[in-house]
């Protein structure tokens, strides 16, 4: 039959109505995943159309998929990092809803000392266990939207839970049910979406679960979760991996519209970012993040990462306060005792700094040769180098440039004096053994003995 689509305005067939498959044996995708080899990413070369809602958003696991993989953050860690949300996410709320456990008198405590300071974003959302005591406690809260889990793939269903699709298919929505009569918005987490049969049992449900929404007239929302990380944003790979096939199927082959429906990936193959990225381009409106990326095993998609992807793609910030990612970090680093890996993008010690001298040399040149963006109109963050046998005379007049915010009319050259100098002792230091960068104490010791009184510290 032919009709116009209400989503692409234009005839199209009737699309199929996928029921639900029930099979005896799991469909495990053994050749896909064959345990005891990488996982194969297999391409079918169907194309689908790119669909970039008109609103995107962030989302934030930080106290939930993140508190899993760190010691437990304290009521007033908590809060000074919701706080940090908050001004990062910008007076848009880019940064529109985190989550949170609801069992322990801290999480609630947590809670509500979040609650207590008035923000409209982030949202303040939980994640339960799918039962009715749950349902009841997140009501009895005043939380409006909770995140239940419901697992999707036969690896899950069949080894995991020992049941079968129908089985499962019904526990799920009897669980979205109490949602529901509860007064609750349930985020449906569709565990392991990337192992799962996709058009046997992923479609049916959502397709069930849109039309218990209806009749209930409260929205349900769903995550698609790539619990192991073995989604690809390649737009041809075939399904289960595609990023973009779910995305793209769930808009049209349910009823569910972007803004109900959410991407949380995993990075176990450094896709994390890349998906996050390909799951906005196909149609989801949210991504699911955590600060720093911390999350089980590899851990989630960086927020700060998705706060940048977000202005590449938009052309803007809407608001979103990027110096804050620099406060965050410190935090982590001298609060909370978290070890950030030094390279690591936008947070790390050195992500911005240089130790090569051929690429200092082309920093004193134009900053813009060796350095991403403006670090420190960004992040607060100015470009920088570290000062070793291998940093030449180029950067160590970076260096003194840098640290004494010398301008146009005195700045210091790679030939002058004070750098042959320092070049000659870092030189015979390194020479007699050491191994280690020099420190910013010991070049301003040097700064001043090769040029008394000629460098004053930046105010």
């Amino acid at each position: 039959m032919i009709k116009k689509s209400k989503k692409s305005n234009l005839l199209e067939t009737e699309t199929y109505k996928y029921d639900l498959h029930n099979p005896v044996k799991p469909n495990l995708y053994e050749e896909m995943f064959d345990y005891k080899h990488i996982p194969k990413v297999v391409f079918n070369h169907r194309l689908v159309p790119k669909s970039m809602p008109h609103d995107i958003y962030i989302t934030d696991t930080t106290f939930r998929d993140g508190q899993q993989a760190i010691t437990p953050y304290t009521v007033e860690q908590t809060v000074q990092l919701y706080k940090f949300l908050n001004k990062l996410g910008g007076p848009k709320g880019i940064i529109r809803q985190t989550e949170f456990f609801a069992y322990s008198e801290k999480d609630r405590k947590a809670i509500e000392k979040c609650r207590e300071l008035g923000y409209e974003f982030p949202e303040i959302t939980t994640w339960i266990r799918a039962n009715k005591e749950d349902f009841r406690l997140v009501r009895d809260l005043g939380i409006k939207e909770t995140g239940i889990l419901l697992s999707c793939s036969d690896y899950h269903i069949y080894k995991k839970m020992g049941l079968d699709r129908k089985a499962a298919f019904d526990k799920y929505v009897g669980a979205v049910k109490d949602a529901f009569s509860e007064g609750i918005v349930p985020r449906c987490h569709l565990e392991d979406i990337t192992r799962a049969d996709f058009y046997g049992f992923v479609v049916p449900l959502v397709c069930e679960l849109e039309r218990l929404s209806v009749e209930a007239g409260i929205p349900v929302k769903i995550r698609a979760c790539d619990t192991m990380g073995y989604g690809v944003p390649f737009s041809e790979a075939a399904p289960p991996r595609s990023v973009a096939g779910i995305i793209y199927g769930l808009l049209y082959y349910t009823d569910m519209s972007s803004d109900m429906i959410e991407w949380h990936g995993h990075n176990d193959f450094y896709m994390g970012v890349a998906n996050a990225a390909t799951a906005w381009l196909y149609g989801a409106g949210a991504v699911n993040c955590s600060l720093l990326g911390i999350g089980e095993r590899t851990g989630n998609v960086p927020l700060e990462a998705m706060v940048m992807q977000y202005a590449s793609l938009r052309g803007t910030l809407d608001g979103m306060d990027t110096r804050v990612i620099t406060e965050i970090a410190e935090y982590y680093k001298n609060e909370l005792g978290y070890d950030i890996p030094p390279s690591t993008p936008f947070v790390g010690e050195n992500f911005n700094v240089t130790r090569a001298g051929i690429h200092a040399d082309g920093l004193n040149k134009s900053e813009r040769i060796y350095n991403i963006f403006d670090t420190k109109k960004l992040l607060n963050r100015p470009a920088g180098v570290v000062i070793t046998n291998a940093s030449g005379l180029a950067g160590i007049a970076y260096w003194l440039n840098n640290k004494y915010g010398l301008t146009e009319e005195n700045l210091v050259d790679k030939r002058d004096e004070v750098c042959i100098k320092i070049k000659e002792r870092v030189d015979k230091l390194f020479a007699e053994g050491r191994s280690s960068a020099m420190t910013d104490k010991e070049l301003e010791r040097m700064a001043e003995e090769f040029a008394p009184g000629r460098f004053k510290k930046k105010a």
